[in-house]
């Protein structure tokens, strides 16, 4: 623990009882929130564990981790849940004595989960049997059922414990757990017929209908659909993302078959769980008496197949009700109001009397035959102090059991500091803590006169209200101290108690309560048998106080963070709140009335010894005298500390924070001066040998050093007279006198070669060669441009390959004959410039016979007025179509054609010459398009005949009709014009281009 108060400022103090500031709120809060930040969840009060849930996985409860607090001294290793099982263990191991472990906390904080990690850590690190493994095994599957019929989704905690649960771990003289006992308290019977929104019934109700198999649904009579079932829809929350009730069902399942429940007390146990379902589906209707009546008797056949009971004596049951004077029974029927109220208490009991069955039933498998003696180990997992915005029966008797409890952390924290002091020798006198105990009495003495007056208002003759217990209340204790009303309270207090309310202050702090419900509520609502509700209760805490106080205590608070439960997120009110209503404070003043550290000697001894040159590096006297030494040299005062019989004790924190700060700086000079004595003589040792062996090494490597230059010197010598040779008898026949210069040569080419290959076929570089070295230069080079040749060749596609070929034809045609050709060159050719949408489907369908090859939009000019109109020249695969819309204007085939002229301008006209012999044919047709070169070269491989493309220079002849002949002159200007002369010819101007 003292290893760990060098990082205090920053993760805060492992134990409370170190905290300066001890009195104030403020400073509590901080500490915890320090170590919430740095994801250390736990933090002792003395051997008090404080847990906040962290609401994430930490990695922190592993079996390597379980292994490590094995064993361990208590406040060896950091605050952990598997510390305090532990320390129960050993102490129950070697002291031969009960001991219980006590969790409480606000739902949600997570109470459940420490005591599953306590099961664990004993399942895992006590020694074990085969024979034992059973009874381990039933110990640990007993939780998922008691769970799942005793556990529910409330708007804190998605597996919120509706109930008390106190479990006994027995164990033989060698530590080995052999069996169990669980014991129930308040189970929360309300919630089986009203939840509040956002909250559900219990588990075993959700988990029978979405896990349990078809044909058991079926010889229950019930549905998969929760919201069929007003017991489970009234929360609107039957199914929760965060709960899977199919998988929960089956864990359940298998805990059954391992926990010695046969096939009898499942049929049975299911059946009264299906009927509770049932008993809320029944209907309530008025007669003409106004009287309640069952209309539909469907459910009521249900219940009573299920729970074995004639239909007729429930009908009964739920609708009138038994009245026995003196000798006489009277049946009387009830109203509609009070027969839900005896159907919902049924449900109540009957849910109530099954978990204590249920409980029962996991006591026998868990009973251990062997009589011999045993020591066990308790948990006590309870809820916490309750104060909401409206407090109820639940929330006192809640509370009245924390007064109790907390009663008896007080006096045991008091008896075992007390004992403590008196065999170490030491005076203590917290006479002012004693008024804590005198308090707890006044509390248990004021609830139990609240109890007896609840009782007597139950069971008195004549009609019994809330108003009339709350008068009661204030007849019976209202001069208590601790009790006020609206009517008792003085002017200020008044505004802040209601009508139906009374206040109670508690250890904790006051908390007011509503008196609605505390008749109904005290009542177990069977109107043949009443129960003393809050009589049960006060005698089953009798019963578990008596067994705690014969057990030496552990103690584990709980506390959440927040209430949407999110990872790394502390609301510090609501922490605050239950750092008072979990009594922490009041336990830290306990702990802090004498000294805030103790420690044996030994251990003190140990640690410190090196602040006092006495001490350091060994003591050879007592223990005692070397830490009086100690502290004498550290200078600490008579008031700061006092020497026990084996222990010292320290007051105040700051003291201990002081000696471990200066162990922590005389800890790190001390390491310093012995890491330099010790470096200082590895370093000399070393140096000595390294210069031994570097005198050494220097002789050898000097002569080596030596012979090498003059054998290199000798190589360099005849390597130059013979290149020198070689290169003089360079030109002549290979020889012994050039053949190592031409090899060299030859080498050094090719090497260089490498980077100076072409990297495509049209780089012509190439590095000259030497003149020995010409002609096998030149073959190099031809298979070096075949191979890049052959690589074009091989990586040239389908499509590319085709229209190379379409500019290959364009070449043949245009090459130094028509303007602009330079310019297409690079530019690739489309497979057509219309697409098919765009053609008229009339159009498709009197062509459909041929698949169109190539389309272009084109500017068609009337043969005698020269008029233009927009046209579409469509190629097929045997003739040429000029299309207007829907009509074809002209249809020219290709057999037929006499010849295609263009110009050598730039302009894009172009005329399509048919043969004069085709009366067909109304004459050539003149057309114009953007892309001319593109057009004519589909155009010509599509007739596949040659020399059919005329390119003119200044005009041309164009057939219009027999025996008539039309011009066209090409010319150029500034601008392109395309109009009809004054000789009537179509004069064609298109604008010069500039010659590169």
């Amino acid at each position: 623990m003292e290893s760990a108060l060098t990082a205090r400022d920053r993760v805060g103090v492992q134990d409370f009882v170190l905290l300066d500031a001890y009195t104030s709120e403020s400073a509590f809060l901080d500490n915890l929130r320090k170590r919430f930040s740095e994801n250390l969840i736990y933090t002792y009060i003395g051997t008090l564990l404080v847990s906040v849930n962290p609401y994430q996985e930490l990695g922190i409860y592993t079996v390597s981790q379980m292994e490590l607090y094995q064993g361990v001294n208590f406040f060896e290793l950091p605050p952990h849940v598997y510390a305090i099982a532990d320390n129960a263990y050993r102490m129950m191991c070697s002291e031969l004595n009960n001991h219980f472990i006590l969790i409480s906390g606000e739902s949600g904080a997570g109470k459940t989960e420490a005591s599953k990690k306590i099961l664990q850590y004993f399942a895992v690190t006590c020694p074990m049997t085969e024979s034992l493994q059973i009874a381990r095994d039933r110990l640990l599957l007993s939780n998922p059922v008691l769970e799942a019929f005793g556990n529910a989704k409330t708007l804190r905690n998605d597996n919120s414990s509706r109930f008390g649960k106190y479990m006994d771990i027995q164990f033989d003289y060698k530590g080995i757990p052999v069996g169990g006992h669980i014991i129930s308290y308040l189970i929360e019977k309300s919630r089986v017929v009203y939840q509040n929104q956002g909250e559900r019934n219990f588990h075993i109700f959700y988990q029978l209908l979405e896990g349990g198999e078809e044909e058991l649904l079926a010889y229950l009579g019930l549905e998969r659909d929760p919201q069929l079932y007003k017991y489970l829809s009234q929360g609107h929350c039957a199914k929760e993302s965060s709960i899977n009730d199919k998988n929960d069902w089956k864990t359940v399942s298998s805990a059954f078959s391992v926990i010695d429940f046969t096939e009898g007390d499942l049929e049975n146990l299911f059946g009264i769980i299906a009927s509770v379902l049932h008993l809320g589906n029944i209907c309530f209707e008025e007669n003409d008496q106004g009287c309640a009546t069952i209309p539909d008797i469907h459910e009521i056949k249900w219940i009573a197949k299920l729970l074995g009971v004639q239909p007729s004596i429930l009908l009964e049951a739920l609708t009138h009700r038994k009245i026995e004077a003196k000798t006489e029974e009277v049946i009387c029927p009830l109203t509609l109001e009070l027969s839900v109220y005896a159907r919902d208490a049924m449900a109540k009991a009957v849910y109530g009397r099954t978990f204590t069955w249920l409980v029962n039933k996991i006591n026998s498998s868990l009973v251990n035959k062997d009589f011999t003696g045993k020591t066990v180990i308790g948990l006590l997992d309870i809820y916490g102090f309750e104060v909401f915005d409206k407090n109820g029966f639940e929330q006192f008797c809640i509370n009245y059991c924390n007064e109790k409890l907390q009663q008896l952390l007080i006096e045991r924290t008091l008896k075992a500091e007390q004992a403590e002091y008196e065999m170490e020798g030491i005076e203590w006198e917290p006479i002012q803590y004693f008024n804590n105990k005198i308090i707890c009495d006044l509390v248990e003495e004021r609830h139990k006169g609240i109890i007896s007056i609840l009782d007597e208002e139950c069971i008195r003759p004549g009609p019994a209200t809330d108003l009339s217990f709350l008068e009661k209340l204030e007849e019976k204790v209202g001069k208590h101290a601790h009790f006020q009303t609206r009517k008792l309270a003085g002017p200020k207090g008044r505004k802040r108690i209601g009508w139906m309310e009374f206040r109670l202050f508690h250890y904790a702090g006051e908390v007011t309560y509503c008196t609605k419900g505390f008749l109904e509520k005290n009542n177990d609502l069977l109107y043949r048998h009443l129960k003393e509700v809050g009589t049960q209760f006060k005698n089953s805490l009798s019963s578990l106080l008596e067994i705690l106080i014969s057990k030496e205590p552990s103690y584990i608070r709980c506390i959440k963070p927040n209430e949407r439960k999110e990872p790394n997120k502390f609301d510090d009110l609501l922490v605050r709140h239950q750092i008072k209503y979990l009594g922490l404070m009041e336990h830290l003043r306990v702990r802090r009335a004498g000294f805030a550290y103790r420690r044996k000697y030994e251990h003190f001894l140990q640690r410190y010894k090196s602040l006092c040159p006495d001490t350091w590096p060994y003591w050879h006297g007592p223990p005692a005298e070397g830490v009086e030494r100690l502290i004498k040299y550290i200078g600490y005062t008579p008031e700061e500390y006092k020497l026990g019989r084996t222990k010292i004790f320290i007051r105040f924190p700051r003291t201990l924070f002081a000696t471990e700060d200066a162990f922590e700086f005389s800890k790190h000079q001390l390491v310093a001066r012995i890491q330099a004595t010790y470096k200082a003589c590895l370093e000399r040792r070393v140096y000595v040998k390294k210069r031994q062996a570097a005198i050494r090494l220097e002789a050898h490597w000097r002569g080596a050093l030596a012979r090498k230059v003059a054998k290199r010197r000798k190589w360099a010598v005849r390597t130059v007279r013979k290149f020198i040779k070689g290169f003089i008898n360079r030109n002549k026949p290979l020889c012994p006198d050039n053949e190592e210069f031409i090899v060299f040569v030859r080498k050094n080419y090719i090497l260089n070669l490498r980077y100076h290959v072409p990297k495509n076929v049209l780089d012509k570089s190439w590095l000259r060669p030497p003149g020995i070295l010409e002609n096998a230069s030149d073959l190099l080079r031809k298979m070096c441009i075949r191979n890049l040749v052959r690589k074009y060749c091989r990586g040239i596609t389908a499509e590319r390959k085709a229209l190379m070929q379409q500019k290959v034809v364009t070449s043949e045609l245009f090459r130094g004959k028509k303007e602009g050709y330079a310019e297409v060159l690079n530019q690739p050719f489309a497979n057509s410039r219309i697409d098919e949408g765009d053609i008229n489907p009339k159009v498709l369908q009197l062509i459909s016979n041929e698949k169109i090859q190539y389309g272009i939009p084109v500017i068609k000019y009337d043969r005698k007025g020269f008029k233009a109109r927009q046209r579409q020249l469509l190629l097929t695969q045997n003739a040429a179509y000029v299309v207007e819309l829907a009509k074809i204007k002209q249809k020219m085939e290709y057999s037929t054609l006499k010849g295609v002229s263009t110009s050598s301008l730039s302009d894009g006209i172009l005329v399509i010459h048919v043969s004069p012999e085709d009366h067909k044919q109304k004459g050539d047709a003149i057309l114009q398009c953007q892309h001319i070169f593109e057009a004519v070269t589909k155009l010509v491989m599509l007739v596949k005949r040659g020399n059919i493309v005329d390119v003119v220079q200044g005009s041309l002849q164009f057939y219009i009709g027999p025996g008539k002949e039309g011009t066209i002159v090409f010319d150029t200007g500034p601008e392109e014009q395309i109009y009809k002369n004054k000789n009537g010819q179509l004069t064609v101007v298109s604008v010069g281009m500039k010659s590169s």
